[in-house]
């Protein structure tokens, strides 16, 4: 019982560590840099503030509330799965890299919900203040996500004996994105990573968990 509510609380820590900078920071650039500002910290790494409606690093899928939905209902999910993972005492990585992802998945249902109804529209020209409740740029649930960090790595131009990209110019890494997508990303290259088959026994049935033990037991006790 210990040790579950230990890993209750350090999921909770995670969540808590990962929204707190992830919302700081964003309302940090909506209130400080007007729509497509550019702060070059180094020749790598630019703080840049655009907003999308979409998922992850600004992908476009489906209608606004569509997707403020869908994320919702995928944090309801994912809070219910890590309880089962704390009750049935799985590693407290595997747990932490899940928790990684529902913290990411949350930080950015907030901007989702809340921030049309919480911010001034941000244009070109104009930084954007926290106004009253309704006055914001849009109504709740069709508010913008902030992305912000951006590392155009290097650049270059694909050699001309290549098919259809020859001779066209390339930057990698070109993906604008914020710290909730950088806890998604984390968590799930981790699991894998590391934890394939820790996600594969836990995604089975209570039915089939038990078998799966039940044959390994047996294999233990003829060796």
């Amino acid at each position: 019982m210990k040790k579950c509510s230990h890993k209750a609380w350090l999921a909770a820590i995670v969540v808590f560590l990962v929204l707190l900078v992830d919302q700081l920071s964003k309302i940090w650039v909506k209130t400080h840099m007007e729509l497509y500002d550019v702060i070059a910290v180094t020749d790598w790494f630019r703080i840049y503030f655009v907003e999308n409606n979409g998922m992850a690093f600004g992908i476009e899928a489906g209608g606004k509330l569509f997707l403020s939905l869908f994320r919702i209902i995928a944090v309801v999910l994912i809070v219910f799965y890590i309880r089962r993972l704390v009750k049935d005492n799985y590693k407290t990585g595997f747990i932490v890299c899940v928790t990684l992802v529902l913290a990411g998945a949350s930080g950015n249902i907030i901007d989702s919900i809340f921030y049309g109804v919480l911010f001034e529209a941000s244009y070109p020209g104009h930084v954007a203040s926290l106004v009253s409740w309704g006055e914001g740029y849009s109504s709740l649930l069709h508010g913008k996500v902030v992305d912000m960090l951006y590392f155009p790595l290097f650049s270059g131009t694909w050699p001309d004996w290549m098919p259809v990209v020859g001779g066209q110019e390339f930057l990698f890494f070109r993906f604008i994105f914020n710290i909730a997508d950088s806890a998604i990303t984390v968590g799930v290259i981790l699991i894998l990573l590391f934890y394939r088959k820790t996600l594969s026994y836990s995604l089975l049935s209570k039915t089939e968990r038990e078998k799966l033990d039940k044959e390994k037991q047996e294999k233990e006790s003829e060796i």
